[in-house]
């Protein structure tokens, strides 16, 4: 075995900071629902809202609502350092938000002087400059003394063409990564101390990766190239931070936005549970974003030699993270050790499978075999008193594998019957450990004279 470093560079981290009810939220729903994101309807996916992925102009990048990271009671003042603290050290770009209608105040001054010492590109906008003559109170901002001061309404989305546009010229270029393209991408995720980092160390039987019984250790992303069998995998070592501050909530954040940059660059993902834990809200919240990705995915429990015999059967983990996460039923579970190497011979089989089941074409005759099958077990209903019609069916991609449906009326096909489709697909062709998509197209596709 052998590891190598890559350079290659994660998607970019845009942050919105400012004071409590400045419209932060508003402006992060109204950037990402620029972008034609697909919605999952499938219940029981749990998302941390206050990430997403936007795009402008071709250039991706993940937006943070800081407002999100607000934790408890504490005082006002430790809420600001804890959004600046997310800001300073996560964030390629930084959106500083004031509010037009109460004026430039001490804490908007606070949070600026905060991110200038990141020495990082920031932008000072003014929000709920809803109307022309709002722009009467601008000069109460000239204090701040900035060179281009956004004017933008959050609510009506006035002002964040400009204020976008400029955000994303910051953004460095995205170097090819330097590898065989065959490898399989791998990022290993999951909460704080679940023992991602020692998991990569037994793997590759070095120290490679630092590891700590301190929750949140690593810093930034580590890959490493790992040739099994003349196989080779990339693993991407997504520990989080080095522990900074003094709440667990900050700290469950920084661990989701390093989750989130893993997934953009990799093919599936490895989600860290600690056995000793079981599953939180926050293996939740990673474990969505995954699905919302289309990665393909193995659930490991790991710290399994310090489950105490006879507490818990392997059966009951399996039904709590059954029940946790509904929204990945599709997933492998293995139990390992990453400290005694216990079982870690079973996660190479299981990535190796899913992955070809990530990467698995069927035929567009057997695609239509499996659906008519479908319609006559359980036939479409009918949408504003006309019967849906399924006309034809193909697969246009793989990894994930994605199926377009030509139907009369997508928008009739309820997310129960997306459901049911999807489960007929599995049951037909298996795609153990890979989401699979169908997209709804209206009418049959003409035919090529």
């Amino acid at each position: 075995s052998f590891d190598l470093s890559l350079n290659a560079m994660a998607i970019p981290v845009v942050a919105i900071v400012g004071r409590a009810n400045v419209g932060k939220s508003t402006l992060f729903n109204k950037i990402v629902r620029q972008r034609n994101a697909i919605v999952h309807n499938t219940p029981g996916v749990t998302r941390d809202r206050n990430y997403g992925q936007a795009c402008w102009f071709d250039k991706q990048f993940i937006l943070i609502d800081t407002g999100g990271v607000d934790v408890g009671d504490d005082p006002v003042e430790l809420k600001i350092k804890e959004q600046s603290l997310l800001a300073r050290e996560e964030a390629d770009a930084v959106v500083i938000l004031a509010d037009n209608q109460q004026g430039l105040t001490p804490s908007d001054l606070d949070v600026l002087e905060d991110i200038r010492k990141a020495g990082k590109p920031w932008f000072f906008a003014v929000n709920k400059v809803d109307a022309p003559g709002h722009f009467n109170q601008l000069g109460d901002f000239a204090k701040v003394g900035v060179k281009k001061l956004y004017a933008v309404s959050a609510e009506h989305g006035l002002g964040i063409s400009d204020l976008l546009q400029d955000v994303v010229e910051t953004f460095p270029e995205i170097p090819k990564e330097e590898y065989d393209g065959k490898a399989v991408r791998v990022a290993v995720v999951g909460r704080p101390n679940a023992g991602k980092s020692s998991l990569i160390n037994k793997l590759l039987n070095s120290s490679r990766c630092i590891v700590s019984d301190v929750p949140g250790t690593t810093r930034d992303t580590t890959d490493s190239i790992l040739e099994v069998e003349g196989k080779k995998y990339i693993f991407v070592d997504t520990a989080g931070i080095r522990k900074k501050g003094k709440t667990k909530k900050l700290l469950d954040k920084f661990s989701v936005i390093m989750a989130l940059k893993a997934m953009e660059r990799s093919d599936m993902v490895v989600l860290v549970l600690d056995a000793q834990a079981g599953v939180t809200s926050q293996d939740a919240a990673i474990a969505g974003y995954a699905l919302e990705r289309g990665r393909a995915c193995v659930i490991v429990f790991n710290k399994w030699d310090l489950v105490e015999k006879g507490e818990k059967s392997f059966t009951d983990y399996q039904e709590e993270a059954r029940g946790h996460l509904k929204f990945l039923d599709f997933a492998p579970i293995i139990n390992l050790s990453a400290k005694t190497g216990r079982r870690l011979n079973k996660l190479f089989p299981q990535i190796d499978a899913v992955f070809d089941e990530y990467c698995k074409e069927i035929s567009t005759g057997k695609i239509n075999s499996c659906f008519e099958k479908a319609l006559l077990k359980n036939p479409m209903s009918q949408y504003r008193g006309k019967l849906l019609k399924l006309y034809y069916s193909t697969q246009i991609r793989n990894r994930p594998p994605t199926f377009r449906c030509f139907v009369n009326y997508p928008e009739g096909i309820h997310f129960s019957y997306r459901r049911y489709l999807t489960n007929f697909l599995r049951k037909e062709f298996g795609f153990s450990g890979t989401p699979v998509k169908l997209v709804f197209s209206p009418n049959k596709p003409a035919k090529s004279s």
